[in-house]
């Protein structure tokens, strides 16, 4: 699978995590240059407290695009460590 946005290659694996029709990558399949933090969170009531990456590429902010859950509660144990996409990041196989 590829994350892409803006016509770059965020991320690429063969091991994506699939929960609520996302794609979780894992975080070490991420291209790190192209991502920074956000402040951004939010909390989902059975996975836990989501964290935010916004992209950037070529000059131009995707913000918020990609969300992780650092410590995510035990029904949610596989996606720890893993990044899932929106805003416009077309998940590809």
């Amino acid at each position: 699978m590829k994350a892409i946005w803006n016509d770059t290659v965020l991320a690429e694996s063969d091991s994506t995590v699939v929960v609520e029709n996302n794609h979780y990558f894992p975080r070490e399949s991420l291209n790190a240059e192209f991502f920074t933090q956000s402040s951004k969170t939010t909390h989902c009531p059975w996975k836990g407290d989501a964290a935010y990456l916004s992209v950037l590429v070529d000059g131009q902010t995707n913000a918020d695009a990609a969300w992780y859950y650092a410590s995510p509660s035990a029904a949610a144990a596989e996606i720890k460590d893993r990044v899932a996409f929106w805003r416009g990041v077309k998940v590809v196989n």
